[in-house]
């Protein structure tokens, strides 16, 4: 609305003629202008600067919305990625949310990228078997994707679909993965994103991993107050996920964090030193990315594991 060009307002054209003689040629151009500079600006009156000033206001803004409205649209295009685990697709009142920002957070090794895997192949089921029917954007920033890892979840999990009906080669035809080597090369992929999601009715979007693509450095100033180094990433993916009304997946890892700051899941051991001063050092493991991320993540599902058998999945 901003960049709507001020020639197309319907302003006296004598005045929409000095608004284009000052170069001022957007409705941002003008709305960024005190109402007295813009009056100097055009030498015109205060009165005729603060009309044309209201016009464009008028027609820039976008329209309003009621609470009611909202929650009716959000009930419309509302739904779920079912994970065919029951207690979680329970928990979460029917599976991964569409339109929301999904975490997944654990230590290595817990099973989130085989998680990925999974709800990738749920995503292009057909809709008869409880699946989404649609593609999949699979952002591999570790470069742990495979392919064969994930045919054999789909054999495994659904053996009389993939067995019988040969959909393994057709599924895997539907999942795109993008391989950014840098956060400039995952900014850079994210601004093509949304003309993608409607020409290839993607119906899921994974980012595997958000930590992976903030050096250690950049890291450590995420958990300190500031501008965050995934800041604009973060607000894009939540925007495209409102955007699309589609599910959006994301893995976080854990890190070290001093004993000083609170924390709350089993994967989060304190591992002392042999330090024999007074003031001994303690650590523990918590979720990567700091709190303003944290603050913007909608969903969060916790792996842990409390042996080497045993693991559980908790919903933050």
């Amino acid at each position: 609305m901003s960049n709507k060009l001020i020639s197309q307002m319907g302003l006296p054209p004598s005045l929409s003629h000095v608004f284009a003689a000052r170069s001022i040629i957007t409705a941002k151009d003008a709305l960024s202008l005190p109402e007295f500079d813009l009056m100097a600006l055009l030498d015109v009156p205060l009165a005729h600067a603060r009309s044309a000033v209201a016009r464009i206001s008028e027609i820039a803004c976008p329209p309003y919305q009621t609470a009611l409205s909202l929650m009716e649209d959000r009930a419309g295009s509302g739904g779920h990625l079912p994970t065919m685990l029951r207690g979680l697709d329970d928990a979460l009142c029917g599976g991964i949310p569409f339109g929301a920002l999904t975490e997944l957070v654990g230590p290595p090794g817990i099973g989130k990228t085989q998680f990925c895997l999974k709800l990738s192949l749920l995503a292009t089921l057909p809709a008869c078997y409880g699946g989404l029917n649609g593609r999949v954007i699979y952002i591999d920033t570790e470069s742990k994707f495979s392919s064969r890892r994930m045919i054999e979840i789909g054999e495994n999990s659904f053996p009389q679909i993939f067995r019988s009906e040969g959909l393994a080669p057709k599924m895997a035809g539907r999942i795109i993965v993008m391989r950014p080597t840098s956060l400039s090369d995952f900014t850079d992929s994210l601004q093509q994103m949304k003309l993608s999601l409607l020409q290839h009715e993607v119906k899921l979007l994974i980012v595997d991993s958000m930590a992976a693509l903030v050096s250690g450095e950049n890291e450590r100033s995420a958990g300190r107050p500031g501008r965050h180094p995934l800041r604009s990433s973060l607000s894009f993916l939540k925007s495209l996920a409102e955007f699309s009304r589609i599910p959006v997946v994301v893995t976080n890892q854990v890190r070290s964090q001093s004993k000083d700051e609170a924390y709350y899941h089993t994967f989060q051991e304190e591992r002392k030193d042999n330090c024999q001063n007074s003031e001994k050092f303690e650590s523990h493991l918590i979720a990567a990315l700091g709190i303003q991320w944290a603050h913007a993540v909608t969903v969060r599902l916790v792996f842990e594991a409390h042996s080497e058998y045993e693991s559980t999945l908790a919903i933050i």
